[in-house]
């Protein structure tokens, strides 16, 4: 399966709305404002749409919470500012900060300020030296809590948390463990992995989309992979050396890294193309470069190098500690593997990190969100693989949403007119504010980004 769906997209509605008229502070103060927060540093601010202000910060926080006094890291953040009179949404893709600045669908909604928090260990936000043991949704949850807390004091009205994937997981444990910290929460693509050994998956992809010759075509290209797999070894080799990638750090070699890729072509396709790319499938009587274009454009060979994956070890060893990870079976492929069991999150984190899967934890916070989580909405895309294991929100003002033929990208702008008019009040109702005009700012425009979720 893709790992980078897991992560991952960090996805923006297309809708664009006007906001209230900014009354924005004089071009000093707010700056001045946030440089009294203790911890925060403002490292720069950038130029960006009117009526916006763009901040570049960090904010010193513990490697530990739990003791403090270990020593602390430098965590970065941005800042979208509209004016201390609206709502406030942080959001997380539960990665890196997103390459490019963009207003998600929530920020859109209540037309308020937007705060973007780069996840703990994903570099340069992290301790050094690392303990990877201080890598967990708790110790995650606690540096939102900090800093929710310390910007309270200039952004005073409503707050919402909101991500996609990874990022909407992390929302999720986020308000486990601080529940009265925000309004509301919109996680958007959020899987829920109750119990790593036993998964919905390969039900899911044995029924997944309209016309089950599309299932067979994507069988049938990844056999036909394999069985070239001295061409297509060459073509991933002369790739690498173009763009200098190596295999013995993490992966092993090359031949795992092309597995990696063909196992991960059904995921993949669910994930982020569709039924309308079945005709797009290669036959099996294709060329060797269509073979290998589609593999490329639908998993990317880049990924599954050493550079390609090192940068998502931090989730992949929360896959393997707390997270669980799916488990696909590759039975239809297994006379053609030469390795099995390659998607374990252990394969994908150096062999210098040790893990010890933690079982129950995700359990905890599945009964929360069942018995007590309340203010919370999942969006769910309903070809989208992730969805195959969603929360299952209370009725203590909690909703879940299944957009129609949606894949990762899934969000409240695709569900039809009654369920997104439902959600989207919901949202401004949390967030204290009515539905403002229609405007058009390209500072809106939809971001979708790859990551291993």
């Amino acid at each position: 399966m893709n790992w980078r769906g897991w992560g991952i997209i960090a996805a923006a509605c297309a809708l664009t709305l006007v906001g209230m008229p900014a009354e924005a502070a004089p071009p000093d103060e707010l700056a001045q404002r946030l440089e009294r927060v203790p911890g925060l540093t403002v490292v720069a601010e950038r130029p960006t749409e009117p009526g916006f202000r763009l901040f570049d910060l960090t904010f010193a926080q513990p490697a530990d919470h739990r003791h403090p006094e270990a020593g602390t890291f430098q965590q970065r953040l941005t800042l979208l500012h509209r004016d201390t009179s609206r709502p406030t949404v942080l959001h997380t893709t539960g990665y890196g900060l997103p390459t490019s600045t963009y207003r998600t669908e929530p920020t859109q909604l209540v037309d308020g300020n937007q705060i973007a928090l780069e996840h703990r260990f994903f570099t340069p936000s992290r301790p050094e030296p690392a303990d990877w043991n201080d890598l967990d949704i708790w110790q995650a949850a606690t540096d939102e809590h900090e800093v929710i807390s310390a910007l309270r004091g200039i952004f005073d009205r409503q707050w919402i948390t909101t991500g996609a994937s990874k990022g909407g997981m992390t929302a999720v444990y986020h308000r486990h463990f601080y529940p009265d910290d925000v309004d509301g929460t919109v996680a958007y693509v959020a899987p829920n992995d109750v119990d790593n050994a036993h998964d919905a998956y390969d039900g899911f992809l044995s029924s997944v989309g309209t016309d089950p010759a599309c299932r067979e075509a994507l069988t049938a290209v990844q056999r036909e992979a394999l069985i070239r797999r001295p061409e297509m070894i060459a073509k991933f080799q002369a790739f690498a050396d173009e763009q200098r990638m190596t295999f013995d750090r993490i992966i092993g070699d090359i031949d795992r890294g092309l597995e990696l890729v063909v196992l991960d072509a059904p995921w993949s396709f669910w994930q982020y193309r569709g039924q309308q790319d079945c005709g797009q499938v290669p036959a099996p009587t294709a060329s060797t470069d269509e073979i290998y274009r589609f593999l490329d454009e639908t998993v990317e060979f880049a990924f599954y190098t050493d550079q390609g994956v090192e940068p998502y070890a931090p989730y992949y060893y929360q896959a393997g500690t707390q997270l669980g990870w799916p488990d696909v079976s590759d039975e239809p492929l297994a006379d053609l593997l030469h390795h099995r069991e390659l998607s374990q999150p252990r394969n994908l984190v150096p062999r210098e990190i040790p893990m010890e899967f933690e079982p129950g934890v995700m359990g905890e916070v599945d009964d929360w969100v069942r018995s007590r989580g309340s203010e919370l909405m999942f969006v769910n895309g309903q070809n989208d693989p992730w969805s195959a294991e969603p929360f299952e929100p209370s009725p203590l003002d909690s909703h879940s949403y299944l957009v129609p033929g949606a894949n990762h990208g899934a969000d409240i702008a695709g569900l039809p007119a009654d369920r997104r008019a439902e959600a989207e009040a919901t949202v401004r109702r949390w967030a204290g504010v009515e539905a403002p005009e229609l405007r058009s700012t390209s500072l809106d425009q939809r971001r979708v980004e790859r990551h291993p979720l």
